[in-house]
Protein backbone atom coordinates (compact mmCIF):
# COMPACT_ATOMS: atom_id res chain seq x y z
CA UNK A 1 0.00 0.00 0.00
CA UNK A 2 2.82 2.40 0.90
CA UNK A 3 4.48 1.68 -2.44
CA UNK A 4 1.24 2.46 -4.30
CA UNK A 5 0.73 5.69 -2.36
CA UNK A 6 4.33 6.70 -3.00
CA UNK A 7 3.82 6.02 -6.72
CA UNK A 8 0.79 8.28 -6.79
CA UNK A 9 2.69 11.01 -4.98
CA UNK A 10 5.59 10.73 -7.40
CA UNK A 11 3.32 10.82 -10.45
CA UNK A 12 1.53 13.84 -8.99
CA UNK A 13 4.86 15.56 -8.41
CA UNK A 14 5.90 14.88 -12.00
CA UNK A 15 2.60 16.30 -13.31
CA UNK A 16 2.98 19.34 -11.07
CA UNK A 17 6.53 19.85 -12.28
CA UNK A 18 5.50 20.09 -15.93
CA UNK A 19 5.05 23.70 -17.09
CA UNK A 20 1.72 24.40 -18.71
CA UNK A 21 -0.22 27.14 -20.46
CA UNK A 22 -3.90 27.65 -19.71
CA UNK A 23 -6.12 29.65 -22.05
CA UNK A 24 -9.61 30.66 -20.97
CA UNK A 25 -12.30 32.60 -22.78
CA UNK A 26 -15.41 33.93 -21.09
CA UNK A 27 -18.07 35.37 -23.37
CA UNK A 28 -21.60 35.16 -21.94
CA UNK A 29 -24.20 34.84 -24.68
CA UNK A 30 -21.88 33.00 -27.08
CA UNK A 31 -21.76 29.25 -27.70
CA UNK A 32 -20.15 28.03 -25.56
CA UNK A 33 -20.08 30.92 -23.05
CA UNK A 34 -16.90 29.60 -21.43
CA UNK A 35 -13.92 27.59 -22.67
CA UNK A 36 -10.67 26.49 -21.09
CA UNK A 37 -7.74 24.85 -22.87
CA UNK A 38 -4.74 23.60 -20.90
CA UNK A 39 -1.60 22.29 -22.60
CA UNK A 40 1.49 21.15 -20.73
CA UNK A 41 5.00 21.01 -22.13
CA UNK A 42 4.66 17.28 -22.81
CA UNK A 43 1.59 17.92 -24.97
CA UNK A 44 -1.08 16.73 -22.50
CA UNK A 45 -4.25 18.59 -23.41
CA UNK A 46 -7.42 19.29 -21.43
CA UNK A 47 -10.54 21.06 -22.69
CA UNK A 48 -13.47 22.25 -20.58
CA UNK A 49 -16.63 24.23 -21.22
CA UNK A 50 -17.22 24.88 -17.51
CA UNK A 51 -14.80 26.01 -14.82
CA UNK A 52 -16.24 23.28 -12.57
CA UNK A 53 -16.08 20.49 -15.19
CA UNK A 54 -14.79 17.34 -13.45
CA UNK A 55 -14.70 15.32 -16.69
CA UNK A 56 -12.71 17.41 -19.18
CA UNK A 57 -11.97 16.22 -22.69
CA UNK A 58 -8.37 15.00 -22.75
CA UNK A 59 -6.00 14.37 -25.64
CA UNK A 60 -2.30 14.14 -26.40
CA UNK A 61 -0.67 16.67 -28.68
CA UNK A 62 2.65 15.96 -30.36
CA UNK A 63 5.80 17.84 -29.36
CA UNK A 64 5.74 19.61 -32.71
CA UNK A 65 2.26 20.93 -31.85
CA UNK A 66 2.94 21.84 -28.22
CA UNK A 67 6.38 23.43 -28.36
CA UNK A 68 5.44 26.45 -30.55
CA UNK A 69 2.90 27.44 -27.89
CA UNK A 70 5.64 27.64 -25.27
CA UNK A 71 8.00 29.43 -27.65
CA UNK A 72 5.36 32.10 -28.20
CA UNK A 73 4.66 32.32 -24.47
CA UNK A 74 8.36 32.92 -23.89
CA UNK A 75 8.36 35.72 -26.46
CA UNK A 76 5.46 37.25 -24.51
CA UNK A 77 7.52 37.07 -21.29
CA UNK A 78 5.19 34.37 -20.00
CA UNK A 79 2.29 36.85 -19.81
CA UNK A 80 3.88 39.14 -17.26
CA UNK A 81 2.96 42.24 -19.27
CA UNK A 82 -0.44 43.60 -20.35
CA UNK A 83 -1.66 42.51 -23.79
CA UNK A 84 -4.92 44.46 -24.06
CA UNK A 85 -4.79 47.18 -26.70
CA UNK A 86 -6.88 49.62 -24.68
CA UNK A 87 -8.74 50.49 -27.87
CA UNK A 88 -12.50 50.95 -27.88
CA UNK A 89 -13.52 47.91 -29.88
CA UNK A 90 -16.44 45.50 -29.73
CA UNK A 91 -16.45 43.06 -26.85
CA UNK A 92 -15.39 39.64 -28.11
CA UNK A 93 -15.01 38.03 -24.71
CA UNK A 94 -12.47 38.07 -21.93
CA UNK A 95 -9.42 36.02 -22.93
CA UNK A 96 -6.80 35.02 -20.38
CA UNK A 97 -3.38 33.47 -20.89
CA UNK A 98 -1.83 31.88 -17.80
CA UNK A 99 1.60 30.27 -17.54
CA UNK A 100 2.33 27.85 -14.70
CA UNK A 101 6.01 27.06 -14.23
CA UNK A 102 7.72 23.95 -12.85
CA UNK A 103 7.40 25.29 -9.28
CA UNK A 104 3.67 25.89 -9.63
CA UNK A 105 4.03 29.66 -9.79
CA UNK A 106 1.77 31.37 -12.30
CA UNK A 107 1.69 34.59 -14.29
CA UNK A 108 -1.27 35.71 -16.37
CA UNK A 109 -2.81 38.51 -18.35
CA UNK A 110 -6.34 39.13 -19.66
CA UNK A 111 -7.53 41.07 -22.69
CA UNK A 112 -10.43 41.70 -25.00
CA UNK A 113 -8.42 42.73 -28.06
CA UNK A 114 -4.66 42.82 -28.56
CA UNK A 115 -2.55 44.41 -31.28
CA UNK A 116 0.45 42.26 -30.33
CA UNK A 117 1.00 39.98 -33.32
CA UNK A 118 2.48 37.12 -31.29
CA UNK A 119 -0.44 37.26 -28.87
CA UNK A 120 -2.86 37.20 -31.79
CA UNK A 121 -1.13 34.15 -33.27
CA UNK A 122 -1.20 32.36 -29.90
CA UNK A 123 -4.88 33.24 -29.51
CA UNK A 124 -5.63 31.89 -32.99
CA UNK A 125 -3.92 28.61 -32.17
CA UNK A 126 -5.71 28.12 -28.87
CA UNK A 127 -9.03 28.86 -30.53
CA UNK A 128 -8.17 26.25 -33.16
CA UNK A 129 -7.45 23.74 -30.39
CA UNK A 130 -10.79 24.59 -28.78
CA UNK A 131 -12.54 24.16 -32.14
CA UNK A 132 -10.86 20.75 -32.54
CA UNK A 133 -12.13 19.60 -29.16
CA UNK A 134 -15.64 20.82 -29.93
CA UNK A 135 -15.43 18.86 -33.20
CA UNK A 136 -14.37 15.80 -31.21
CA UNK A 137 -17.34 16.21 -28.88
CA UNK A 138 -19.70 16.63 -31.84
CA UNK A 139 -18.43 13.45 -33.51
CA UNK A 140 -18.55 11.48 -30.26
CA UNK A 141 -22.13 12.62 -29.67
CA UNK A 142 -23.15 11.82 -33.25
CA UNK A 143 -21.55 8.37 -33.21
CA UNK A 144 -23.49 7.41 -30.09
CA UNK A 145 -26.78 9.23 -30.53
CA UNK A 146 -27.23 10.64 -34.05
CA UNK A 147 -25.93 8.46 -36.87
CA UNK A 148 -27.40 10.81 -39.47
CA UNK A 149 -25.24 13.61 -38.07
CA UNK A 150 -21.95 11.72 -38.34
CA UNK A 151 -21.15 12.83 -41.88
CA UNK A 152 -21.63 16.49 -40.96
CA UNK A 153 -19.37 16.06 -37.93
CA UNK A 154 -16.73 14.39 -40.11
CA UNK A 155 -16.96 17.24 -42.61
CA UNK A 156 -16.12 19.75 -39.89
CA UNK A 157 -13.13 17.69 -38.77
CA UNK A 158 -11.92 17.32 -42.35
CA UNK A 159 -12.26 21.07 -42.90
CA UNK A 160 -10.09 21.82 -39.85
CA UNK A 161 -7.54 19.26 -41.07
CA UNK A 162 -7.32 20.69 -44.59
CA UNK A 163 -6.89 24.20 -43.15
CA UNK A 164 -4.08 22.86 -40.91
CA UNK A 165 -6.05 23.82 -37.81
CA UNK A 166 -6.89 20.41 -36.35
CA UNK A 167 -5.17 19.72 -33.03
CA UNK A 168 -4.15 16.24 -31.82
CA UNK A 169 -5.66 14.43 -34.83
CA UNK A 170 -4.85 10.98 -33.44
CA UNK A 171 -7.45 11.50 -30.70
CA UNK A 172 -10.11 10.93 -33.38
CA UNK A 173 -8.84 7.49 -34.45
CA UNK A 174 -10.82 5.39 -31.91
CA UNK A 175 -14.06 7.07 -33.01
CA UNK A 176 -13.13 6.61 -36.66
CA UNK A 177 -12.41 2.92 -36.00
CA UNK A 178 -15.84 2.57 -34.44
CA UNK A 179 -17.46 4.04 -37.58
CA UNK A 180 -15.33 2.00 -39.99
CA UNK A 181 -16.13 -1.24 -38.18
CA UNK A 182 -19.91 -0.89 -37.95
CA UNK A 183 -22.09 -1.47 -41.00
CA UNK A 184 -24.90 0.49 -39.35
CA UNK A 185 -23.11 3.61 -40.64
CA UNK A 186 -23.54 4.58 -44.28
CA UNK A 187 -20.89 3.33 -46.70
CA UNK A 188 -20.00 6.91 -47.62
CA UNK A 189 -19.42 7.75 -43.97
CA UNK A 190 -17.25 4.68 -43.41
CA UNK A 191 -15.17 5.51 -46.50
CA UNK A 192 -14.66 9.08 -45.31
CA UNK A 193 -13.66 7.84 -41.86
CA UNK A 194 -11.12 5.43 -43.36
CA UNK A 195 -9.64 8.23 -45.44
CA UNK A 196 -9.34 10.51 -42.43
CA UNK A 197 -7.84 7.76 -40.29
CA UNK A 198 -5.14 7.16 -42.90
CA UNK A 199 -4.36 10.89 -43.01
CA UNK A 200 -4.27 11.24 -39.23
CA UNK A 201 -1.83 8.35 -38.87
CA UNK A 202 0.71 10.23 -40.97
CA UNK A 203 2.71 13.33 -40.05
CA UNK A 204 0.53 16.20 -38.81
CA UNK A 205 0.60 19.31 -41.03
CA UNK A 206 2.22 22.42 -39.61
CA UNK A 207 -0.37 24.33 -37.59
CA UNK A 208 -1.80 27.40 -39.28
CA UNK A 209 -2.16 30.37 -36.93
CA UNK A 210 -2.87 32.94 -39.59
CA UNK A 211 -6.37 31.83 -40.58
CA UNK A 212 -9.30 30.81 -38.46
Amino acid sequence: MKVAVMGLLISGAIWGATPKIVFTKSFPGSTPPFESVSVDKNGALQYMESASDDQPVTAQMSQSEAMPLFEQAQKLDYFRSPLDSGLKVANTGKKTFRYIDADGKSTETSFNYSTNEIARQLLDRFEQIAASERAYQDLDRAVHFDKLGVNEALAQIESLWLQKQLAAPRQFIPLLDRIIGHESFMHLVRERSARLKEAFQGPAPVANSETK
